[in-house]
């Protein structure tokens, strides 16, 4: 049976890079699907158009080229606060959707990170993760991560952005960030990289045991 692993978890949780060196572990595709709302964000302000403009954010999620996830503005802390806006727009999910479950239905698995992967882009997947961390430690990681590229932001700046996308992702009406039912629950507050991805693997490990 094809291996899929879903990952869903607020921003800075460890979800992105748990995802990478769980695909990477298990030799299959992994996609970040938060780079497709912001890919799709960077399309309409390219475009010169509003971030507040359904049509033309639908318009654009269905003209979404793959190319352009590979843009390293994408990684920029803005972009992060223009996908939160971007995947409150149900036809924007919508268009994504599809995209997402054909990249999850390879023939060997994938895995897959997001907010709503358990839950509506992959209810069936062989595994769930559901991957958080308190506020402030996710605020810090943030601080460093910007830090290291360059990027001048404050820790109380960041820590307001993280607290709002958290508010806006919970509270949309389209697909909100929220743990699957049979999802397990890790929180990396107090897990360096290594030991979180050694308890992802344990999860990972047992749940496919339990399905042979």
């Amino acid at each position: 049976m094809p291996l899929v692993i879903a990952i869903d978890g607020p921003a800075a949780s460890g979800k992105g890079t748990l995802a990478k060196r769980l695909a990477d572990h298990y030799r299959l595709p992994h996609l970040d699907t938060g780079l497709l709302y912001r890919a799709v964000a960077l399309a309409l302000i390219d475009a010169g158009l509003s971030l507040d403009d359904p049509e033309a954010a639908s318009r654009a999620a269905h003209a979404l080229d793959a190319d352009r996830l590979d843009d390293p503005r994408l990684r920029e802390r803005a972009m992060g606060e223009a996908a939160s806006r971007i995947s409150a727009v149900p036809e924007v999910r919508a268009a994504l959707l599809a995209w997402q479950r054909r990249f999850a239905a390879d023939p060997q698995g994938a895995v897959l990170d997001g907010r709503d992967i358990g839950t509506v882009v992959c209810p069936d997947a062989s595994v769930k993760l559901y991957i958080t961390a308190s506020s402030e430690e996710r605020a810090r990681r943030r601080h460093l991560e910007l830090a290291g590229r360059g990027e001048a932001a404050t820790f109380g700046a960041i820590l307001a952005d993280i607290e709002a996308r958290d508010t806006r992702d919970a509270s949309r009406t389209a697909a909100p960030l929220r743990m699957a039912d049979d999802a397990i629950r890790l929180d990396t507050t107090s897990l360096d990289p290594d030991a979180a991805f050694a308890e992802a693997r344990g999860i990972v490990e047992r749940a496919r045991g339990d399905s042979e």
